[in-house]
């Protein structure tokens, strides 16, 4: 499949692919958008466009994927299927296509009491496996879910999300493969901070050979404090942060937490380069772009290859 997707060429054509991460702003100010994207262009082969994350109002997705693409950078369109139902998702697909969009998340979102609407009625038409599948159908057969045909149907490179560690533990390597059999492209993992756990998820991903069909980038957010390391450990669902990690970072001594947290991510990188299975890394520095140019030259992954 040819997406016309410059992060599916990467990943085609074996290089390590990194990809970053973008929220839009809580407001109309399209500047502050550019802003947050002068500082991945050329350090990363696409930005993910968040979809009101953690339930929380924001500048919708497909809009800021359309200052990204005028911005001259790659966006993956994410999409959550809390807020729409079928005819608006399919809807929302065409029009981002159409204005040049060519990676697509498809996720389930954030429950809605989590945000600043908790009374909002979620909507979770369909689940995030049906997503994949809508677009996979849209994509390489041409109809729309009710089963109409599409004139110029949407050439997108599917993603998906996973966690590998969230409970049942030994349930996630099998959700991953139904994303996968549904139509998955290419999977982006929630942060990784339990090193072994993911070198046991891996483990497995290969075995089973899940490999071989879709491209996995390991998800990297560095801790900028140990405040935010606390509370991913001990108030984020499906998160797992070693004690051994909250150590390290209380060891670092004040004002160096942010350097440690930097280090660690540097060596996941590392490891992540090496490590069977993994396809590249999705860096989720979150409202810290600023950092971003600095951690892919200590990471070693510039300049980005052109595929």
């Amino acid at each position: 499949m040819k997406s016309g997707s410059n992060l599916e060429a990467i990943l085609e054509a074996g290089h390590f692919a990194f990809t970053g991460e973008l929220g839009p702003p809580r407001g109309t100010n399209g500047e502050e958008v550019k802003k947050k994207a002068s500082y991945l262009k050329g350090m990363v082969d696409s930005v993910n466009i968040t979809d009101n994350q953690t339930s929380v109002v924001r500048m919708s997705s497909w809009a800021a994927c359309i200052i990204l693409i005028q911005e001259g950078l790659e966006p993956n369109f994410q999409m959550v299927c809390r807020d729409r139902n079928r005819l608006a998702m399919q809807s929302d697909i065409l029009g981002a296509y159409t204005h040049g969009v060519r990676n697509m998340l498809c996720l389930s979102g954030d429950h809605q009491k989590f945000g600043d609407h908790p009374d909002a009625m979620g909507v979770f038409d369909i689940d995030s496996m049906q997503l994949i599948n809508m677009v996979k159908q849209m994509r390489d057969e041409g109809k729309f879910l009710g089963g109409a045909d599409i004139e110029d149907p949407p050439k997108i490179f599917i993603g998906a999300a996973s966690n590998p560690f969230a409970e049942p533990y030994e349930w996630r390597v099998h959700r991953l493969a139904k994303k996968i059999n549904a139509g998955t492209d290419f999977i982006q993992t929630q942060c990784v901070y339990n090193m072994d756990r993911f070198r046991e998820f891996m483990k497995r991903v290969v075995d089973m050979g899940l490999h071989e069909k879709c491209y996995i980038l390991a998800g990297v957010t560095p801790m900028k404090s140990l405040g935010m390391a606390r509370y991913i450990a001990s108030q984020v669902p499906g998160m797992d942060v070693p004690d051994s990690l909250i150590d390290r970072l209380k060891g670092a001594g004040k004002g160096k937490v942010a350097e440690e947290g930097i280090k660690f991510a540097l060596e996941q990188i590392e490891e992540f380069k090496e490590m069977e299975g993994v396809a590249g890394v999705h860096l989720m520095a979150i409202e810290w772009e600023h950092r971003v140019p600095e951690i892919a030259e200590r990471a070693g992954v510039l300049p980005r290859p052109k595929p």
